[in-house]
């Protein structure tokens, strides 16, 4: 089993924490999370681009000129796709992109990715963030003392507002309960930052 320590907010180990092997040990698979991590991405999308087809388009209601004896090209509609201010042919329209992929294979993505950041250093483990009141600093403070200034996802197990909101101004620190939790955001950010609570809630919720 994995053995990490375990830091309080001013940077001072206190214990040290046992993590389940299959969730934190296992060798990570990479194209499980690629694949997890395209399917993400694509359900991100929000698919509201369009055009308008020559039907759509305001006027040509009448032919510009008659069929014969112009010398030029015969033309229905001065909105046709080969004209200016014309339709578009076969332009975007709304659309959905999502896709489903299987739950174990989500999993899997996860455990990869946690097992990642366990092999390359990048997990740091709190005891708690015990905020009483929303303010930034104390926040910027805990992130400084852990050595995870730039770039760290901060897990929760549940929602805290006084720890979101306290560290949505900082830059390249994002907050994520348990539940939210995605391969986006683990490969986003270089460190991983787990409170005690949580570390149990996932071994919980992925065991």
């Amino acid at each position: 089993m994995p053995k990490v320590d375990v830091y309080n907010i001013e940077g001072k180990k206190v214990s040290d924490v046992e993590l389940k092997e299959e969730i934190f040990g296992i060798e990570p698979n990479e194209a499980i999370v690629h694949s997890v991590l395209v399917n993400y991405l694509a359900n991100q999308r929000q698919g509201t681009q369009s055009t308008k087809t020559r039907a759509e388009v305001r006027g040509g209601g009448r032919k510009p000129w008659r069929q014969k004896g112009t010398g030029r090209a015969r033309q229905g509609s001065i909105r046709a796709p080969q004209w200016i201010k014309g339709g578009i042919a076969l332009g975007p329209k709304p659309r959905s992109y999502k896709y489903r992929v299987n739950r174990k294979e989500k999993q899997l993505a996860i455990k990869s990715l946690l097992s990642s950041k366990v092999l390359e250093n990048d997990l740091v483990v709190v005891d708690k963030f015990d905020f009483k009141e929303i303010k930034t600093k104390q926040m910027a403070t805990a992130m400084k003392n852990l050595k995870v200034e730039s770039k760290a996802l901060v897990v929760i197990p549940e929602k805290n507002e006084n720890v979101q909101k306290s560290a949505r101004n900082l830059e390249g620190v994002r907050t994520s309960s348990v539940s939210t939790l995605n391969v986006f955001d683990l490969l986003k950010h270089k460190k991983l930052v787990l409170t005690v609570d949580a570390v149990k809630k996932i071994e919980e919720v992925y065991a």
